[in-house]
Order: structure tokens, then C-alpha cells, then sequence
């Protein structure tokens, strides 16, 4: 990686953290400011967090054609304005519809922002750095998320609105930050792509849009991967998992909490133990083991409502499924999102990146309707084998995709690694006098006998 990109690619790494950590400071209290704060319900709150997606579906579909026409540092720079008005928003608003609007401008600012900072990472990456950039990114999005909970847990007080003003305005003025970083960086002309640097497909093939996208089936196979995976794990977090630790495994709000925090700290702690050990095999693998890691967090998940001898047990049991889903997050961090990028012709990265979003926000719209709905009717064995039999999908479909993968998509090492032998001269090779000398024609002794 030359200088330049390095520090560019710093800069976004510093600017996606400080979002991170604004957007961590109201996660956690949009529903309750909406529904209490507020005094508008929770039937008004459940629309303003249905909005955050419906939004993203709206924006997602046309952001990467724009990121490819106009790059990604101007989408990526509007995207921030407009996150940090529905922010602002969303703190000084106090009617239902104004409420929703501003919800709609943050979800959609976001939407905006995630594939446009993607495609920045990796036109500041290449196939040997790029899986470390994304895990970079992967560990200081929770780090930042992470902290920003906690201190706006210690700031936050429903009895005061105006603490949670407080709250929307460090969002907005992170996501302003993050925007000004943006606007900072110089990019390289072109991305980094494929085994040896060059471009995966041919420049022709990127004029083809929305249809070139849905007729390379390796990309088809790993949207499919993505929308399962976010349904059976992110999707579950705050609806079905929750209301199964709470109702079958009886633990108290607190523990659930705890249990929170040890996903993220197996994030935050273990990312780059892990990355070191999935960047050197294939990637169809690494999230095929993804799928096997997520079917023992949700076998132990419906073990711990079986527990009724020791509550304690159960509570870990608890607490060590969201610690495997946290193992399994930090696997995928470097492996699907650099994966993505090596599929895509250089000039439809950003489409790429955005279709990826896209099946990402239908995921994590679809699972906590469907989690929320069985909760509701009690149907929690039924939901166990669900998300046993989706993990298990994981893992097939990752296998069968491998099989549609170049070894420089899927193994990026070695391509990296015989990308450097080559550069390197062979003790043997000749000098370039020896090889004058043995290209000069040499005469042959031809017997006497010989026909003419």
C-alpha cells in the first residue's frame, strides 16, 4: 500500500469511528425517547424504527450507480449531511409526523453512507491489505458503538428531554465530523482490485448495471449468504433472541444487558486474534464455519431454556450465545465485505457495495418482524429450529459458492503470495549478458552422412 492511500485510508478508519461513536450515544434510547420522552406510544416508535429501513430501501437501489459516476467521497459527504439533520431532527421534533420525517433523513443518510465509505475502503485497499481494512473498520464501528452507549447511558435521564437533545446532538455533530474527514481525503484514481492489482473483470462488462450484477451468480450466491446471515443473527438480537432470554430463559433485564456487552467485547477483543487465523484460508470456508459457530450459539440458546434446575446455568448459556455470535461477526468482518469488492468490475464497486446494503437492510427489516411475530405467538421451539436450520444454510451455501469462486477470490493470499514471488528474481535466472549470449545463434555440427 503506497503513503497516500495509507493515510487516506486512516483518515476514513479515524472519521467511520467518531460516527460510530455518535451514533452509539442513541441506538439504544430512540425507542424509549419516541414512546416516553416524547409521549407519542410505542406504536409511533415501532414506526419511526421501521422508518430507519424502509428508508435505507429506498435510497440503496440508485446510491451505487451514483457512487460509480460521481465517487464516493461527494455521495459519501452528502450522505452525512443529511444523517445529521435527521438526527438534529429527531432531538428537536415533537409531532408524530415530524418525528417520522426525521427518521426517514437519518435512515436514509446512513443508507447513503455505509456502501460509499465500503467503496472508499477499498479504492484504498488492495487484496492483500484489504481484508485488514475491513476488520479495522469492523472493530472501531463497535468499539465506537460500544463507548458511545455507555456514556450515553451515564448522560441520559427520562425525567429531563432535554438530556436526550444532548444525545441527537453529539450524533449529528459526529456524523458533521465524519463528513469533514470525508471531504479531506484524496483518493486514488482507481480501485485496487483482484489478485495481482488489475481490475477482476473486464472494464465492458460494468456497463451492464442491475442486470450484469444479477447475472454473475457468485454475487447472487453471496447476497443470498448476507441475507441469511443477517436475518439469523443481527436481525434476532433485539427482537426474537431477546424475547426468548427473557420469557423461556427467565433472565432480568441486567443480564441481558451483560449479555450485550460480551458480544461486543468478543468483538472488540478478539478481531484481529481471529483475523490473523481467516486471512490466510479460503473465504467459502471461513463462512461456512461461520454457520456451524452460529448452530451451537443457537442449540445453547435453546438448551438454556431447558435449564430449570439452575438458573445460573442458563443465564450462560445466554450469555455465551451472543459471545459466539460475536466470534462469528468478528470472522465475517474480513471475508464477505473484501469479498464483494473481488467480485465486482472496477467500475461497479459502488453497485456492488449498495445491492450488498441493500440485502443487508431487507434482512434486518424481515428478522425482528418475523423473531417479534413467533415471540408473540409463543411458537419458540419452532424459532430455535429455524435459525438451527438457516445457520446450517450458512454453511452449505457457502461451500457450493466456493465452488464459483477464482482462487483469487476466494484464497487472496495466495494470489498476494504469488504476486511477490514473481516480482522477485530467481537465484537461477540468467544475467543479462548470459541471456545475449545463449540467444545467439548457435551452429550446429551436422555429420557428413547427412542428406542434403
Amino acid at each position: 500500500m503506497t503513503t497516500a492511500m495509507g493515510a487516506a485510508l486512516r483518515r476514513i478508519q479515524i472519521g467511520t469511528a467518531l460516527s460510530a461513536f455518535g451514533n452509539g450515544f442513541t441506538v439504544p434510547f430512540t425507542f424509549i425517547y419516541v414512546s416516553q420522552v416524547r409521549g407519542l406510544g410505542a406504536g409511533t416508535a415501532g414506526v419511526v424504527l421501521a422508518t430507519f429501513a424502509v428508508a435505507a430501501l429506498f435510497v440503496l437501489p440508485f446510491t451505487g450507480r451514483v457512487i460509480d459516476q460521481r465517487g464516493p467521497v461527494p455521495v459519501a459527504v452528502v450522505g452525512t449531511v443529511l444523517a445529521a439533520s435527521g438526527s438534529l431532527g429527531l432531538g428537536l421534533s415533537g409531532s408524530e409526523p415530524v418525528v417520522i420525517a426525521a427518521a426517514g433523513a437519518l435512515g436514509a443518510g446512513i443508507a447513503v453512507v455505509q456502501p460509499a465509505l465500503a467503496t472508499m475502503i477499498v479504492w484504498c485497499s488492495t487484496t492483500a491489505t484489504r481484508s485488514r481494512a475491513f476488520a479495522t473498520q469492523f472493530f472501531l464501528n463497535n468499539l465506537g458503538l460500544g463507548l458511545g452507549g455507555l456514556l450515553g447511558g451515564l448522560l441520559v435521564d427520562t425525567a429531563h428531554p432535554a438530556s436526550f437533545i444532548r444525545l441527537f446532538a453529539i450524533e449529528a455533530a459526529m456524523f458533521l465530523v465524519l463528513g469533514a474527514v470525508i471531504a479531506t481525503v484524496r483518493m486514488p484514481h482507481a480501485p485496487k482490485l483482484g489478485g495481482d492489482g488489475a481490475a477482476v473483470r473486464s472494464e465492458p462488462s460494468a456497463s451492464g448495471g442491475w442486470r450484469t450484477l444479477l447475472n454473475d451468480r457468485a454475487m447472487v450466491m453471496v447476497s443470498v449468504l448476507g441475507f441469511v446471515m443477517f436475518f439469523a443473527c443481527y436481525g434476532q438480537f433485539e427482537s426474537g433472541l431477546s424475547a426468548f432470554a427473557v420469557e423461556v430463559t427467565r433472565i432480568s433485564p441486567t443480564a441481558l444487558g451483560v449479555a450485550l456487552a460480551a458480544n461486543t467485547a468478543v468483538i472488540v477483543l478478539a478481531q484481529f486474534v481471529v483475523l490473523r487465523l481467516v486471512e490466510q484460508r479460503r473465504r467459502s470456508r471461513v463462512i461456512a464455519l461461520v454457520g456451524l459457530v452460529w448452530t451451537i450459539a443457537w442449540l445453547v440458546a435453546g438448551a438454556s431454556g431447558l435449564v430449570h434446575g439452575s438458573h445460573a446455568i442458563a443465564v450462560a448459556a445466554i450469555i455465551s450465545t451472543y459471545a459466539l455470535f460475536g466470534l462469528g461477526e468478528a470472522m465475517l468482518a474480513p471475508t464477505v465485505a473484501p469479498l464483494v469488492a473481488d467480485l465486482a468490475p472496477a467500475r461497479m464497486v459502488g453497485q456492488y457495495n449498495s445491492a450488498f446494503a441493500l440485502v443487508k437492510q431487507l434482512a434486518l427489516a424481515l428478522g425482528p418482524a418475523v423473531g417479534g411475530l413467533m415471540a408473540g405467538a409463543g411458537a419458540y421451539g419452532a424459532y430455535i429450529v429455524m435459525l438451527v436450520l438457516c445457520s446450517l444454510a450458512i454453511s452449505v451455501t457457502a461451500l457450493r459458492m466456493g465452488r464459483r469462486l477464482t482462487p483469487a477470490q476466494d484464497s487472496p493470499h495466495l494470489a498476494a503470495a504469488r504476486v511477490v514471488v514473481r516480482s522477485v528474481p530467481r537465484r537461477d535466472e540468467p544475467t543479462p549478458v548470459e541471456a545475449v549470449k545463449a540467444a545467439e545463434p548457435v551452429e550446429a555440427a551436422v555429420p557428413a552422412t547427412s542428406a542434403p
